[in-house]
């Protein structure tokens, strides 16, 4: 579960670096749609790396305390990923009503 884990915080990192290099360009009103097109593409790798994290949970035939532990934890790191494609959405949002 942990290679999972790494895996999931990687996907976060990049899409946390994605909003941060399409920050600057709101002061202009610029194009960020190369931003978020990669953060929405993180995010549905992110889906799927916890789909899979999920389902192997429960196919190693690991203690249920310990599974239910690392379930919580894949579906808190897929929140977050999911928070950063609704900040992609917010921001997209805020170039389009002021281009």
């Amino acid at each position: 579960p942990m290679e999972q884990a790494q895996a999931l915080a990687h996907v976060l990192h990049a899409a946390a670096r994605q909003i941060a290099q399409a920050m600057p360009r709101l002061r202009g009103f610029k194009d960020i749609s190369h931003y978020t097109v990669e953060i929405n593409r993180l995010e549905n790798d992110g889906d799927r790396i916890t789909r899979e994290a999920i389902a192997s949970l429960f196919d190693n035939g690991i203690d249920p305390m310990v599974v239910i532990r690392w379930k919580d934890i894949f579906e808190r790191l897929e929140e977050a990923i999911d928070a950063t494609e609704h900040v992609a959405n917010i921001l997209e949002g805020i170039v389009i009503k002021n281009s």
